[in-house]
């Protein structure tokens, strides 16, 4: 059983590719638990198969305690540490190759407060993961807007303790299908390809993001260009490269773009 957490700054669609990359598994022959772990979610593009709300909700806490959105959001995710071996009980029951865990649109609720790294850890355990960090094509059009969007991927890395896959959602909002895989003419609408791209000096880079020094801006982008080697484009309304948001997520769980799965439910795959 792998897991792949879904993070990112609220509406970069993070539950639409959970929807997304579900379906594109399902179609595939590949068995997919869908995890909601927020508590505030109203409407989702799919039916979870293990649902937090079943245990805490946010509208709860807020009548409860007379709280506000964000003092009852906040509340009920630390409250999930009371739960996490029920949602743990329940994953293990559904027995997927795969879990996806669509956490809450306010990113900075689970992965930069005490408890929430410490509730997802208990939940994968000692199974193998991965971030899928998903980030709004907008963030990324503009110089500034790409170093915040970055250094808050690389942030989350960090407090997570997990390999990340940098994913660009809602890529459909500025090409056409044609031109999905025209990386020549999108980086003149997405700075952020730009700035990742081996060809782009950092030199430039600092000179278009100044803010602090030259020698910052020029710090940044190398650690930027040595941390995310590759960035998926994905439109997950319109399942475009969600094979492609697959194939680097399995490169980092089983390090291969194989559908080989039978072997999850005995045990890691073989290394030899």
């Amino acid at each position: 059983m792998y897991f792949v957490i879904v993070a990112g700054p609220a509406g970069s669609g993070k539950s639409t590719f959970v929807s997304a990359l579900a379906q594109w598994m399902e179609l595939n022959g590949l068995n997919a638990v869908k995890v909601n772990l927020d508590p505030a979610s109203e409407v989702l593009p799919y039916v979870p198969d293990v649902d937090v709300r079943n245990y805490v909700t946010t509208r709860d806490f807020m009548v409860k305690y007379g709280l506000g959105p964000n003092g009852a959001l906040v509340l009920s995710v630390d409250y999930l540490i009371n739960y996490v071996s029920d949602l743990r009980r329940e994953i293990d029951e559904l027995g997927g190759n795969y879990v996806i865990i669509d956490l809450p649109g306010q990113l900075e609720i689970v992965a930069f407060r005490r408890l929430g790294p410490i509730v997802l850890r208990e939940l994968v355990k000692n199974n193998r993961s991965v971030t899928a960090f998903i980030l709004d094509s907008h963030m990324a059009s503009s110089p500034h807007s790409s170093y915040s969007a970055l250094l808050l991927a690389l942030s989350t890395m960090y407090r997570l303790g997990l390999p990340l896959v940098l994913i660009l959602n809602k890529v459909d909002l500025i090409t056409s299908l044609q031109k999905f895989r025209d990386l020549d003419s999108l980086s003149s609408r997405l700075y952020i390809l730009r700035l990742l791209s081996e060809d782009y000096s950092c030199i430039s880079a600092s000179n278009d993001a100044f803010f602090i020094s030259l020698e910052v801006g020029e710090n940044l982008c190398s650690i930027f260009k040595e941390v995310f080697k590759e960035l998926i484009l994905v439109s997950s309304k319109e399942m475009w490269g969600v094979e492609d948001a697959y194939a680097s997520l399995q490169r980092v769980l089983i390090g291969g773009e194989d559908f080989v799965t039978e072997e999850y439910s005995e045990g890691p795959p073989r290394t030899d």
